[in-house]
């Protein structure tokens, strides 16, 4: 046995008799690594099962290996004997109607099937039966349709009748047909010309599921496709990105989570610190005992170390076991939002990843106080309060910068986004150290202040700036909690007020699609017949795909640019003569009412600078097969708050009005008049579908509801994470605490005047601090709210002021209550130990 190994089994036969298996004295340290491995546990675990969950169902979720979608047209026979080529292709066509039964009125999306619809699974109907498509004539709905229809055994889709021939329980490529405005009504594709609903110019999509011959790659066909038909306007998905938006939700969502998760980690880490130096405090003299006895300060610390690395352990284990048990849970409790539901699976990797950032954040904020204990020779310890530890030099900060510089390199080498990374854990850092640096300040000017005149003033004054006053730890802990509780309300605050005051009260009453153009006059006359009080608008409405900008195809891009997001399959056209309302110029100029030169566009400006789009470049759309393309002549700024008609692109009428389409219209009108107006306008406009917006709305609010639920209650784990620094740094403080206290009682000091003092201590503390943590809270919100959301940052200050408010009589509480044990402790007692 070598010498290192044999110094190595003497501190574990040493430590082994000196550990306490309930931990006292390290049981802050347990507490707070349980509560950062236990968050990115249940967090890392809950995305990953999330993402293999999709992986795994891709073809299910898609209905198919591959899907080609158009709208506003079917392939042609070139297009369909390409794709038959390949396999076996199922049709299915997507738009939105209205389904009505008696004087039940419900939008809906209608989706027809062939008779290969599913390709993928089967469709499962309320009672079990599996059934494939349903016969001519019938029509399957989903519950949320059959719930508000009531019990009907026929519904009117258009200007055809069906017999409802069951309630779907599971629809196998729900997921991958994304957000829709309405429940789902399933009808065989014999069906669709007798509902009236496809015409010239109607909104509706072809989607092509092709279950692809043996050794045909997805993405290779889906390449080869839009190489062979790139006019075509087509959107392709494969089965590896059957759910785009649920996965970039899932992606982004874990990845904030997870952020949020590490800098509760990293704020748990100053309560490991806190709770070892409490911990060394209270060993002192068996400590000093073993030195004198011929311990070494290596012996020391070997000894100490284990014993801490027993404690870590098991908070790290607890927080483990805890995370992965979690997820069923977490899995119950936002099922609603989550885009697929997974059964209990263990996911190693984000257990081992959380282990590992346990572990490197014990050892980087233990080491400099473990350091520090085998430093402090033996007459040192013994003197105890009234001898500070030494410092330990490079044995304590140098481990601390490897186990921290590691666990950096894990969480940013290990993110989707490691900048964004980087930049947050760089705010979380300057964070503390501008809270470090605050408190540092604080007992500087303190000390060179004058004494107060008043005893209990002097006192509380004088236990700030005191040698061993530990002032830092005390702002850092204060600071965080009062901020962690700002960053809350702002957040909570800001999402309501975006969400439940903005939006619905510039938002139209009802959104109606496919208006004939030439029956715009009877459509206005059949409303203001209804509600005279109604204000109808209308714009022309296409839906296109960007092809090509500037002299960029985005076939040819391997990744699309950050902002981009409306290159990401078709969205809405239109053309305009003049400026549309809510939207402003921001650079160019906008065509005259009569223009007839060269076809120009107007382009959102957040659009084109992600784009890098100039004022005459090109920019090229598929539209109805059709490449088109339009010279840049300006940039607009979108009111996109108000659930009017906002296009990122609007084209002069000679550029794409040749092309057949109808009217979109919103109605605005006062409430509870949304269903006689719908009911009226059924009849004279069977192809017309109207979607009241107040519903709508109230899912939207829901879910984003639940999202910030979820952020808010993944940010509770670091308001806790920053009470147990609180309590860290209360503990850590105890020992010279115990001595002032017990001295000041010897010369004549109620139990009542020692508390009064640390109450005025706590409330100097935090005044100052409330002032720094109300800037830094607000300025996390404002992150969250701008840059998760892209809502309009509107925090209800009277609720955030008096959440700062409860905080600060929250955590002087907490401070208070922590020094009652020691108004407690008996004169002679304390002195024998001291």
């Amino acid at each position: 046995m070598s010498a290192r190994s044999g110094k190595w089994s003497l501190a574990w036969r040493l430590a082994r008799r000196e550990i306490d298996w309930r931990f006292r004295g390290l049981r802050l340290l347990v507490v707070c690594l349980f509560l950062g491995v236990a968050a990115l546990a249940a967090i890392g675990s809950l995305a990953d099962a999330i993402g293999r969950e999709l992986a795994d169902r891709g073809a299910a979720i898609l209905g198919g290996d591959l899907q080609l979608a158009v709208s506003q047209r079917p392939a042609s026979p070139a297009e369909q004997a390409a794709m038959t080529r390949a396999g076996t292709v199922s049709t299915t066509v997507r738009m939105q109607a209205n389904a009505v039964a008696g004087e039940a009125v419900v939008p809906i999306q209608l989706k027809a099937v062939d008779a290969r619809y599913p390709l993928v699974g089967r469709v499962t109907l309320r009672g079990g039966r599996q059934v494939d498509a349903p016969a001519p004539g019938e029509a399957w709905i989903a519950p949320a349709l059959a719930d508000r229809l009531g019990p009907v055994r026929a519904v009117r889709i258009g200007s055809a009748r069906f017999r409802v021939g069951g309630v779907i329980v599971d629809e196998p490529d729900r997921l991958g047909e994304g957000f829709t405005l309405g429940p789902v009504a399933l009808v065989s594709m014999a069906s669709l010309p007798a509902t009236g609903l496809v015409q010239p110019g109607s909104l509706y999509e072809y989607r092509y599921r092709l279950r692809l011959n043996p050794g045909l790659s997805p993405d290779r066909i889906a390449k080869r496709f839009q190489a062979a038909f790139p006019a075509g306007g087509w959107a392709t998905r494969t089965r590896d990105n059957a759910s785009p938006g649920a996965s970039r939700f899932v992606g982004r969502m874990g990845q904030f989570l997870t952020l949020v998760g590490l800098a509760s980690l990293a704020i748990a880490g100053i309560g490991v610190g806190g709770g070892v130096a409490s911990f060394l405090a209270q060993r002192r003299q068996a400590l000093a005992t073993l030195k004198v006895l011929g311990a070494t300060s290596g012996d020391v610390a070997r000894i100490v170390a284990i014993e801490v690395g027993a404690a870590a352990l098991v908070g790290v284990g607890a927080g483990l076991l805890v995370g992965a048990a979690a997820v069923p849970a977490l899995v119950a409790a936002a099922r609603s939002v989550l885009p697929v539901a997974p059964g209990f699976v263990l996911e190693p990797w984000p257990l081992l990843r959380a282990a590992l950032y346990g572990l490197l954040v014990a050892i980087a904020f233990a080491a400099p106080p473990l350091a520090s204990a085998g430093a402090t020779p033996a007459a040192g310890l013994l003197r105890g309060a009234l001898a500070p530890m030494r410092s330990g030099g490079r044995r304590g900060w140098l481990p601390a910068l490897i186990a921290g510089g590691a666990a950096l390199a894990l969480a940013i080498g290990t993110a989707d986004q490691p900048w964004l990374a980087a930049g947050f854990l760089g705010a979380v850092a300057a964070t503390l150290a501008l809270l470090a640096g605050i408190g540092r300040a604080i007992r500087w000017m303190l000390a060179k202040m004058p004494r107060p005149r008043r005893p209990l003033l002097r006192l509380a004054v004088a236990a700030l700036h005191r040698p061993g006053a530990r002032t830092e730890a005390l702002v850092v802990a204060l600071g965080l909690g009062l901020t962690l509780f700002v960053l809350l309300a702002g957040i909570r605050t800001s999402i309501d007020a975006a969400v439940a005051a903005t939006i619905p009260a510039r938002a139209p009453a009802l959104f109606a699609l496919d208006v004939p153009p030439a029956r715009e006059a009877a459509f206005r006359a059949t409303v203001a017949r209804v509600e005279p009080r109604a204000i109808v608008k209308t714009v022309p409405l296409m839906r296109g795909t960007i092809t090509g900008y500037r002299d960029i195809r985005v076939a040819d891009l391997k990744e699309l640019p950050e902002g981009a997001w409306a290159l990401r399959g078709e969205r809405g056209l239109t053309y305009a003569a003049t400026v549309p309302e809510g939207s402003s110029l921001t650079a160019g100029r906008w065509w005259p009412r009569d223009y007839r030169g060269e076809p120009l566009v107007s382009v959102d400006e957040r659009l084109a600078k992600a784009l890098d789009l100039k004022l005459g470049d090109r920019l090229t759309v598929a539209l109805l097969g059709i490449e088109r393309s339009a010279k840049v002549a300006s940039f607009r700024r979108i009111e996109w708050d108000t659930l009017g008609f906002n296009f990122v692109m609007v084209f002069s009428p000679n550029a794409i009005q040749d092309a057949p389409h109808n009217l979109a219209a919103t109605i605005d009108m006062p409430p509870g008049r949304e269903g006689a107006v719908t009911r009226a306008l059924l009849a004279p406009f069977p192809s017309v579908s109207v979607v009241e917006v107040r519903g709508v709305l109230a899912q939207v609010q829901g879910i984003v509801g639940q999202v910030a639920t979820a952020i808010a209650a993944a940010a509770g784990v670091a308001v806790a994470a920053g009470i147990a620094v609180l309590i860290g740094a209360i503990a850590a403080a105890r020992e010279a605490r115990t001595y002032d206290a017990v001295v000041l009682r010897m010369l004549g000091a109620t139990r009542c005047q020692l508390l009064a003092g640390q109450a005025i201590e706590y409330a100097l503390l935090g005044s100052v601090l409330a002032v720094v943590a109300l800037a830094l809270g607000l300025g996390g919100s404002w992150y969250v709210v701008t840059q998760l959301f892209d809502f309009p940052f509107a925090p209800d200050m009277a609720v955030v002021l008096t959440t700062l408010l409860v905080g600060l009589g929250t955590v002087v509480a907490i401070g208070l209550a922590g020094a009652w044990p020691i108004l407690s402790v008996r004169p002679a007692r304390a002195l024998r130990q001291l």
